[in-house]
C-alpha cells in the first residue's frame, strides 16, 4: 500500500532545532526510517514560516527552510528523490520516496510575483495561500474581518493556473475559498476535515466538501486532534468517521490524507508517528475494498497532480 501524505512540517520543526536528524530523532513525527518502514512513495514538505517572524525576514526564512529540505534530507538521503512531475513520481524505481516540496502561506511572499516565481524554480508544486491569519493574498479561516482574495492574490491562482500548481485551500478564509473555487485551475485541501462532525472553524462545511468534489479537487483528511473531535482522546475510528462522511457525499476518489505530522504536538492514538499509518490501514481495509483504500493511500492524490 503505497502512501501518498500530502502535508507535514518537518521542515520547520528542524528549521526550530537545527540538531534534530531526519533520518530517526525521537522529536520527529516523519522521519527517513518511518517513511522507508510505512511504504511511504510521495511525501509532501510544507515550508511554513512562523507567526513570530518578522514580515520582512519571512522570505529568508522560507529559503532557510528550502535549503534544509536540499542538504539535510535530499542530500543525505540519495533514495529520496524532488519530484514535481506525475512522470517523476512513476518513475520512482523501489526504495525511492518522492519528495514534494509546498507552501504553507503565501506571508513569504509578502507582495511580490518574483519570490512565488522564485518558489516554483525551487521546486515548489503546491501553494498554500494563507495560514489562519491574513496576508496580502487573503485572510486566514481565523481572521475576524473574513475577506476573500485580494486582486493580488487572484494574480497569485491565476499564476498558480499557468504554472501548473496546486492551489491548496486549507486555512483559507471561507469567503477566500469560494473566491478560488471561482478562478483556480488545480484546487486541493491538503489538510482539513469536515465541519459537520467537528465544528473546528479549519474544518470543511457539507457545501464546501462538494465543490471541492466538483472542483475534482483532492482532500487531505488530517490527523489532527482539534479537527477529529471535541473529545480528550482521538483514536483511528475518529479518522475512519471522516473519511466516511467524505464518502457520504460523494468524495470517495477524492479522499486522501494530509496528516500534519510534526505540525501538531498531540497525536491520534496508535497514529503518533509516520510508522504508524499501517494502523490506520489496517482500520481502513475492514471498512473498505482495496482499491478504495489504495485510493485513500495514494492514487486520489497522485491522479490530480497537475503535470
Amino acid at each position: 500500500m503505497r502512501i501518498f501524505d500530502a502535508h507535514c512540517d518537518v521542515l520547520w520543526k528542524m528549521w526550530e532545532n537545527r540538531v534534530l536528524s531526519f533520518k530517526d530523532s525521537e522529536e520527529l513525527h516523519v522521519t527517513w526510517d518511518g517513511l522507508k518502514q510505512a511504504d511511504a512513495k510521495v511525501q509532501c514538505f510544507a515550508v511554513y514560516v512562523p507567526e513570530k517572524v518578522r514580515k520582512e525576514s519571512a522570505f529568508h526564512v522560507a529559503l532557510e527552510m528550502i535549503d534544509l529540505f536540499y542538504e539535510k534530507i535530499l542530500r543525505r538521503f540519495p533514495n529520496m528523490k524532488l519530484v514535481t512531475t506525475k512522470k517523476e513520481i512513476s518513475d520512482l524505481k523501489q526504495g525511492q520516496i518522492g519528495a514534494l516540496l509546498t507552501l504553507e502561506g503565501c506571508d513569504a511572499i509578502g507582495d511580490d510575483l518574483e519570490k512565488l516565481r522564485t518558489f516554483y524554480r525551487l521546486g515548489v508544486t503546491s501553494v498554500g495561500l494563507t495560514w489562519n491569519h491574513a496576508n496580502a493574498v487573503a485572510d486566514g479561516i481565523l481572521e475576524e474581518r473574513g475577506a476573500g482574495l485580494s486582486s493580488f492574490g487572484r494574480e497569485v491562482v491565476r499564476m498558480n493556473n499557468d504554472h501548473f500548481i496546486w492551489t491548496d485551500v486549507s486555512h483559507l478564509s471561507v469567503k477566500g475559498f469560494w473566491d478560488v473555487m471561482e478562478i483556480g485551475d488545480y484546487v486541493i485541501a491538503s489538510h482539513s476535515n469536515c465541519k459537520a462532525l467537528c465544528s473546528n472553524p479549519r474544518n470543511l462545511s457539507n457545501d464546501q466538501i462538494q465543490a471541492l468534489i466538483q472542483k475534482n479537487a483532492a482532500i487531505g483528511v488530517t490527523f489532527v486532534p482539534q479537527f477529529l473531535s471535541a473529545g480528550q482522546e482521538t483514536k483511528i475510528s475518529d479518522v475512519i468517521r471522516h473519511v466516511e462522511h467524505y464518502c457520504t457525499l460523494g468524495a470517495v476518489n477524492h479522499i486522501g490524507f494530509g496528516s500534519d505530522f510534526d505540525g501538531i504536538e498531540h497525536t491520534v492514538a496508535d497514529l503518533g508517528r509516520y510508522e504508524e499509518y499501517s494502523n490506520l490501514v489496517n482500520s481502513l481495509l475492514k471498512y473498505y475494498s482495496e482499491t478504495e483504500v489504495k485510493g485513500f493511500l495514494f492514487e486520489n492524490f497522485y491522479s490530480r497532480f497537475p503535470r
